[in-house]
């Protein structure tokens, strides 16, 4: 069976031949220390690490290979900096419009201190005019359709963030300030980006080329829960995700996966109606998500790629012994696939995920 072959079967509860070996890349420090090392080589760590993914005994990242539409800021503003502390700290405006500081030798995402957008003056006059639609948002990937039917690995569509991105211009406090003091405005901003999402599928989709999944990325969960309440994200923000499911139905795929970090359980049932069926990476977390007690809750109509516990590489074999053992009765249930459930971290041993791959091949 080829990459895709094996894929799709394991979705769509079909018989298979073994487990695919996938992965979800890497953070930039684990490939620059390894290759401090001399466990990889420049080019190996090169491109997030793809080279050095099979080196290790992965076989595809998941989403590799798949096409998007332009749905952002079309321009994005300008980075400008605003002052630069003794420390050496800069607070700049970001590309979004985010006032952020960048902190020296800290290598996590920046702080965010203020943001741009805070009301309907603001939209109109500084972001309205970003996200307008224009055709040169649709790439040409007419190029692709040689390979219909032949496809070594999956191809997704990229389906954009019906919410996410909106939380990365105005903050976590700014979304529920804004939906609390002005709901207009808020169904305002989230419908012009859900278009803009659309109208890209749409002419992704119109190209003729053959295609396995759509992908959204959402990334509005913590540790606790959602950070955007479920009782109008499944309101205002749900029959996006219907509008698009339905559309890639009709181009024949019945597979949508959505990237959502943190605890995801009070918006999979949300996601579920709106035919998106694919849970990933579903991290393990604190919270020990699982895709066995979704499965148990709504049937087969839930899938999942991901759920495998990554920190198990910073220790030692015998703890990626005991994760394999653990994700094996949910690889058992079907429509399961098993991944790690982010980018691998620089605490992970390089031995330790070499180890995983081969145990896994051998499931």
């Amino acid at each position: 069976m080829t990459h895709r072959e094996r894929a799709l079967a394991i979705l769509n509860y079909r018989n298979y031949d073994r487990i695919p070996i996938v992965h979800f890349g890497y953070w930039h420090e684990t490939l620059t220390l390894w290759q401090s090392q001399g466990l990889i080589t420049e080019e190996e760590a090169a491109e997030g690490g793809q080279l050095a993914a099979l080196k290790q005994g992965f076989e595809y990242g998941w989403g590799d290979g798949s096409v998007g539409s332009h749905s952002g800021m079309d321009p994005v503003f300008e980075i400008k900096e605003l002052e630069t502390f003794p420390d050496g700290t800069i607070k700049r405006r970001n590309h979004e419009g985010v006032i952020e500081l960048v902190k020296p030798g800290v290598v996590s995402i920046p702080s965010e201190v203020d943001h741009t957008l805070k009301t309907r003056e603001d939209w109109e006059r500084d972001y309205k005019h970003r996200f307008v639609w224009n055709d040169n948002r649709v790439p040409d990937i007419s190029h692709m359709k040689a390979d219909n039917g032949k496809a070594e690995y999956l191809r997704g569509v990229g389906c954009g963030s019906m919410l996410g991105n909106l939380r990365n211009i105005i903050g976590v406090t700014g979304l529920a300030y804004i939906y609390a003091d002005d709901e207009d405005l808020f169904r305002e901003m989230v419908d012009t980006l859900a278009d803009l999402h659309y109208r890209g599928v749409e002419g992704i989709l119109k190209q003729g080329v053959e295609l396995d999944f759509g992908h959204y990325w959402e990334d509005i969960c913590f540790r606790t829960g959602p950070l955007f309440a479920p009782g109008p994200f499944a309101e205002i923000v749900g029959p996006h995700y219907a509008r698009v499911t339905a559309l890639l139905k009709k181009y024949g795929i019945e597979l949508s996966s959505l990237d959502c970090d943190g605890c995801i359980d009070a918006l999979v049932p949300i996601w579920l109606k709106n035919g998106v069926n694919v849970m990933f990476p579903i991290e393990v977390g604190v919270w020990e998500a699982s895709i066995k007690p979704w499965r148990e809750k709504y049937g087969k109509e839930l899938r999942g790629v991901g759920g495998m516990d990554k920190r198990v590489f910073a220790q030692d074999k015998a703890a990626v012994d005991r994760e394999i053992e653990r994700l094996k009765p949910l690889i058992d249930l079907g429509g399961f696939i098993p991944c790690p459930d982010h980018r691998i971290p620089p605490d992970a041993k390089y031995e330790n995920v070499v180890y995983y791959t081969e145990k896994l091949r051998k499931i």
